[in-house]
């Protein structure tokens, strides 16, 4: 009996990639021209697993240990015995800082010495931040600007700008987001502007060199100012990028 060769399976054409190239707009949402964005910054693969563990982490080393409670020996009062041990029908108690007395000590309680920091890797660290930079891009959450050149600190022309900035890159809920709605990212320290944005309270705003895996995952856009430099930066601070 014959038997007909078997044939492997014809292959899956590979993806196309992401076209890494973005629009760059002015305060008064003009576009200025197109930049090409750097592989090892906006082309990562998204690993959520990592993602999650670096944002809990930062989180953790965050959290301040302020909650505090007294043992029995650290209480006020106690010193004396309550009443004698027999012959006045109560129960027998040697102390009124007892945990069981009212205000005494508490049992096992919230101690301030409590350490919840966790040690985070600084490849995970900027794998996490790459991997967050690529998603925001490919889902359309990231905007370039090419300088806010407020003349004064005014919320009122940072909010102007945040508008015109929205609708022309079709990004309507940038403008009417109430919470959360995006990191400003400057090139360099900029009081202007940072005063400008800071009575907006869905926005932050921050250096490029400080931008971090939890900002960027609690807010839903970026706004990356002068993005030429702002990618010098990045790269310059993301050794590994490239590995």
């Amino acid at each position: 009996m014959a038997t007909t060769p078997k044939t492997s399976p014809a292959k899956k054409a590979p993806k196309a990639d992401v076209a890494l190239e973005a629009k760059i707009w002015d305060v008064s949402g003009k576009e200025t021209g197109t930049i090409a964005l750097p592989a090892e910054l906006f082309g990562a693969d998204w690993n959520a697993d990592l993602v999650h563990q670096v944002y809990v982490g930062m989180r953790a080393n965050a959290r301040p240990t302020v909650a505090n409670t007294k043992f029995r020996g650290e209480v006020s009062g106690g010193g004396k015995k309550p009443w004698k041990q027999k012959g006045t029908g109560r129960a027998r108690h040697g102390s009124n800082r007892s945990p069981i007395w009212r205000s005494g000590g508490i049992t096992h309680g919230p101690r301030a010495e409590r350490d919840y920091t966790v040690k985070i890797n600084k490849k995970m660290r900027v794998a996490a931040l790459r991997a967050v930079l690529s998603k925001k891009f490919k889902e359309g959450e990231i905007i370039f600007v090419n300088k806010f050149d407020f003349a004064e600190p005014k919320t009122r022309d940072a909010r102007a700008a945040i508008v015109a900035i929205a609708a022309a890159a079709g990004a309507p809920t940038l403008a009417t987001k109430r919470v959360n709605a995006a990191v400003i990212a400057l090139v360099k320290k900029d009081v202007t502007s940072e005063k400008s944005f800071r009575n907006i309270g869905s926005m932050i705003s921050e250096e490029v060199r400080n931008l971090n895996t939890v900002d960027l995952m609690d807010k839903k856009f970026l706004i990356i100012e002068n993005p030429a430099e702002a990618f010098e930066v990045l790269k310059a601070r993301l050794p590994n990028a490239a590995a």
